[in-house]
């Protein structure tokens, strides 16, 4: 099986897991730019991190999380959405209050435990709208602060691919703008991703359960098995 890869910096992994079965390409379809922010005071706020490149941006510019246990007043929660994210904060040594595998669990939870806290969302230009459209809605003080930008490259694939792994909607916006997604297997990481597919084609899509790198290959392998 000859598949292509919509993301780079992963190939190690892949051909740990894969080895000799499939001819594997990779190639980004997006680029990630980093915004420059001028740090201001998280006093009496909960932090929100829905990716790693939220996080990488939050703390190259300056932000400071306040974990002093002994000051109430100042204390930050921080909230992630996924484990890189949470692995990603715990590289820069800090820990996470409360972690879920999807932006509308995270939702969920706040909503049935932190009502009456302040959430400051730091994030990328295309993140979901779901914390937005819930937290507001429940009277929840919710505000979004873009660190990120994300641009979509929008390649032309002149080779023949058996399958395509996609790993975030903006690169399945950027792949089915000039490329098909018809008569190949389709390998998404998440729901998320799967739900962006979903308006570009009708085939069958393979999922990961976990929304992470590790099980997606798993899904691929079990697929070059049969």
């Amino acid at each position: 099986m000859k598949i292509l890869f919509t993301k780079t910096g992963i190939e190690n992994e892949v051909s740990q897991k894969l080895g000799t079965d499939a001819v594997c390409d990779f190639q980004d379809f997006i680029t990630v730019e980093q915004s420059k922010i001028k740090p201001f005071f998280l006093k009496n706020y909960s932090l929100i991190f829905s990716s790693v490149n939220a996080v990488k941006s939050f703390f190259s510019n300056g932000f400071k999380i306040n974990e002093n246990f002994l000051n109430p007043s100042q204390f930050n929660k921080v909230y992630a959405v996924g484990l890189k994210t949470k692995l990603a904060l715990r590289k820069q040594g800090f820990g996470t209050f409360k972690v879920t595998k999807h932006s509308s669990d995270l939702a969920d939870f706040i909503i049935e435990n932190s009502h009456k806290e302040r959430f400051i969302h730091f994030c990328g230009n295309l993140a979901l709208d779901i914390l937005d459209q819930k937290l507001p809605l429940q009277n929840i003080s919710y505000k979004k602060v873009i660190v990120y930008k994300t641009n979509l490259l929008y390649p032309e694939i002149s080779e023949n691919y058996d399958a395509v792994v996609f790993f975030s909607p903006s690169g399945v916006r950027s792949f089915a703008k000039f490329n098909s997604l018809e008569k190949i297997k389709i390998f998404s990481i998440g729901q998320t991703t799967e739900k962006e597919l979903k308006k570009f084609t009708q085939n069958r899509i393979f999922t990961s359960k976990e929304s992470n790198l590790e099980d997606l290959l798993s899904v691929i392998r079990c697929k070059l098995s049969e």
